[in-house]
C-alpha cells in the first residue's frame, strides 16, 4: 500500500467512525468547500471519488478574504434541507460556527473541520496586517466541530499553541484555556497525494538512472486535468505546447552542456516571497551564468508586481511562464528540470513543492 494509500484510508475511516458513509440513493456526506481551488479542490475532488454518498457545495477561488468573510451567509440560503446528512465536512476558510448558527438543521451532523493552513501564523508583510477576525473565525469553528483534522503537525502544533497569546490581543474579558477544549478533537492527517508514472515524460539522460515506478491512474498531484485551454490563461513562451512531450538529454545537439533548468512551482503570492527568487536569479544573470527558468503556479485576483518586472528582466531566460492547465504539460515540465526551488517563508504542509521535487 503506498503512502497516499494509507493516509486516504486513514482519512476515510475518520469518516467511517462517525457513520459518514452510507449506502443508499440518498446523500450522507456535506462537503462544503469556501475556496475550491488548488489543494481545496483537490482534496474534495478526491473525497467525492472515494467517498459513497457526498454532495458538494462549493464557491470559486476568488477573493479569499471576502469567501472567510461571507461564505457561511451564503451556504445557509443555497444548501438545501436533506434529512439524509450525517456529516459535514469543510475547510477552516468556512466560518462553521456562523453556518450552523444560521441553519440549526445542519447543527446536529457530526462536524469535520479541515485545515489546509491556520491564520494565526499565516505569514503576513507587517502583524499589523493580520485580520484577528479570521484567526478568531478559526477558533470558532473549532469549538464547534466535533474533529479538527491538520494536514501537518506543524499545522496542528503552531495553531494550537498559538491560541493564547492570539486571544491576548482582545482587549479585556479574554476567553481562556481554548486550546485545551480544542485540543482533544485535534487529529493530523497527512494531505493524500498519489505520484503517476511519469516515465514516458522522462528526458533519456534521467531514463538511464530512474527504476521503473507503478503507474497510478487517479492521481491528483495537482488536479491541473486535461482542460481545453482558455485564451485567459498564461502562456508558455518557448518552446511550445506541443513539444513538451519531446525527450531531451543533458546535452544540446551540439553535445554542449545545457544551462540549468530551474523551476518555481508555487502559487504567486507575497507569502511564497517571489522576491528572494528574482533578486537571487537577476544576480546570477549579472554574473553572466547562464540558465533557464519556468515560473509555474496558479494566480488568482491580485499578482505582486514584482513579477511583471521580473519577467522583463529575465525574459531570455524563461521557458515558461505561468499555470500549465494540462497535467502532462505541467509533468512534462518538471521532468525536464534540473533543479525545483522553494522560496515559501513557511509551508503548513507543500504540496506545491513536494510534488515537483519528487520528478525532477
Amino acid at each position: 500500500m503506498t503512502w497516499m494509500n494509507e493516509n486516504i484510508h486513514v482519512l476515510i475511516y475518520v469518516y467511517v467512525m462517525f457513520s459518514l458513509c452510507q449506502s443508499g440513493v440518498s446523500p450522507s456526506v456535506l462537503l462544503v468547500e469556501a475556496f475550491y481551488g488548488g489543494s481545496h479542490k483537490q482534496l474534495i475532488d478526491l473525497l467525492k471519488a472515494h467517498v459513497c454518498g457526498c454532495s458538494a457545495f462549493t464557491l470559486p477561488a476568488k477573493k479569499w478574504h471576502w469567501r472567510a468573510r461571507t461564505a457561511a451567509l451564503h451556504f445557509s440560503q443555497t444548501i438545501p434541507s436533506c434529512p439524509s446528512y450525517r456529516v459535514l465536512f469543510s475547510s477552516s476558510v468556512l466560518n462553521l460556527c456562523e453556518l450552523v448558527a444560521l441553519r440549526p438543521d445542519l447543527a446536529h451532523l457530526k462536524k469535520v473541520l479541515y485545515f489546509h493552513e491556520n491564520q494565526l501564523v499565516y505569514p503576513v508583510r507587517k502583524d499589523q496586517d493580520r485580520d484577528f477576525q479570521y484567526g478568531y473565525n478559526q477558533v470558532l469553528s473549532c469549538l464547534v466541530a466535533d474533529v479538527v483534522v491538520f494536514n501537518s503537525a506543524f499545522n496542528m502544533d503552531s495553531f494550537l499553541s498559538s491560541i493564547s497569546s492570539f486571544m491576548k490581543k482582545i482587549p479585556d474579558h479574554r476567553p481562556r484555556d481554548l486550546d485545551q477544549l480544542i485540543r482533544p478533537k485535534c487529529v493530523v492527517l497527512y494531505y493524500p497525494i498519489q505520484f503517476p508514472d511519469v516515465s514516458r515524460l522522462l528526458p533519456r539522460h534521467k531514463c538511464l538512472h530512474r527504476p521503473a515506478e507503478p503507474s497510478h491512474v487517479d492521481d491528483i498531484i495537482r488536479q491541473q486535468g486535461n482542460q481545453q485551454h482558455r485564451p485567459d490563461e498564461p502562456q508558455s513562451l518557448r518552446p511550445e505546447e506541443g513539444d513538451l512531450h519531446e525527450s531531451s538529454c543533458e546535452h544540446d545537439n551540439d553535445g554542449q552542456m545545457k544551462p540549468l533548468h530551474i523551476v518555481w512551482p508555487h502559487r504567486w503570492e507575497h507569502d511564497k516571497n517571489p522576491e528572494l527568487l528574482f533578486s537571487s536569479l537577476i544576480k546570477l544573470k549579472q554574473k553572466g551564468l547562464k540558465f533557464h527558468l519556468s515560473v509555474l503556479g496558479e494566480t488568482f485576483t491580485d499578482v505582486p508586481e514584482v513579477f511583471l518586472e521580473a519577467k522583463r528582466l529575465l525574459d531570455s531566460h524563461i521557458l515558461h511562464w505561468g499555470f500549465l492547465s494540462d497535467k502532462d504539460n505541467y509533468l512534462a515540465v518538471l521532468c525536464q528540470a534540473d533543479v525545483v526551488v522553494s522560496t515559501a517563508k513557511h509551508e503548513f504542509f507543500g504540496v506545491a513543492i513536494r510534488v515537483p521535487v519528487c520528478h525532477t
